[in-house]
């Protein structure tokens, strides 16, 4: 991935999971990277892990649910690296809880401003410097930004915004020759399920699904957003059986509705 040395790429959401994969895959390609997560300790991992494999690293520990600091994050990216060519809105929570049982509607903001807001805010201030390298915009979903999936009402809500959100921007950037890819995986061996939060706010400390069988590792899905990074495509859908899914939603919503409620009973997810 040639079109990745020395280019200035911000990651949110890199402190684990597949935003620290994806930082050290882009480092290993000549990328100067900005790490941002709330972790401080363990974005300096991830710098280290960075720099082993030959890139440039800055560690900025960053709450992107706070507007302010998406801002000094993107200042300090700027001032290290001299702009930014990619911006990687990758942070982000979910939950796990049925709608009648959630006591703390609070959790419905706490999703919408880290998984949406965080996103907007970091797109923001980071979009100048984009546009004036005809850079790229990366927006990692998920397929609830495509579909209802029950027990992730919150989750689906933040995630079809951002879907929206990036559609939107994607239109209103055509000729400025900066792109936007808008990624949806589906299960991915990640840390996010096992600090999902629950009916009470907080998080549940263990993954309420079953994590073998249909989950992706989280090799193979960085390999899937380098590929469309590189070729500056505008979305990726990740499996099979989730863009069978998107066709099931425009012929038979009612039988995709039955699929999903089952699917989750049976995986425990």
């Amino acid at each position: 991935m040639r079109s990745m040395q020395a280019k200035s790429v911000i990651v949110t959401g890199a402190s684990s999971g597949i935003g620290e994969a994806l930082a050290v895959a882009l480092a290993a390609r000549g990328a100067n990277v900005t790490l941002a997560a709330r972790d401080g300790a363990a974005l300096e991992r991830v710098k280290a892990r960075c720099e082993a494999a030959g890139g440039k690293a800055l560690a900025v520990p960053t709450d992107v649910g706070e507007p302010e600091a998406c801002q000094r994050l993107v200042e300090r990216a700027v001032s290290e690296f001299g702009g930014v060519d990619v911006l990687v809105n990758n942070a982000g929570i979910t939950m796990h809880a049925r709608f009648e049982d959630v006591k703390d509607l609070g959790l419905f903001e706490r999703l919408m401003r880290i998984n949406y807001l965080g996103a907007v805010h970091c797109t923001f201030h980071a979009l100048p410097h984009i546009k004036a390298r005809k850079g790229l915009l990366v927006a990692i979903s998920s397929l609830t930004g495509k579909t209802g999936v029950p027990t992730r009402t919150g989750y689906a809500a933040s995630k079809h915004a951002m879907q929206g959100f990036f559609d939107s921007l994607r239109i209103e950037l055509l000729g400025t020759g900066t792109d936007v890819l808008v990624v949806s995986p589906g299960f991915v061996a990640t840390g996010i399920r096992a600090n999902a939060l629950g009916a009470e706010g907080r998080p549940l400390g263990e993954s309420p699904r079953d994590e073998e069988g249909a989950t992706m590792d989280v090799d193979t899905c960085v390999g899937l957003i380098l590929r469309a990074m590189e070729r500056r495509d505008r979305e990726v859908v990740m499996t099979l059986t989730a863009r069978v899914g998107l066709v099931l939603k425009l012929v038979a919503p009612g039988l995709l509705d039955t699929l999903a409620a089952r699917a989750i009973r049976g995986k425990k997810a």
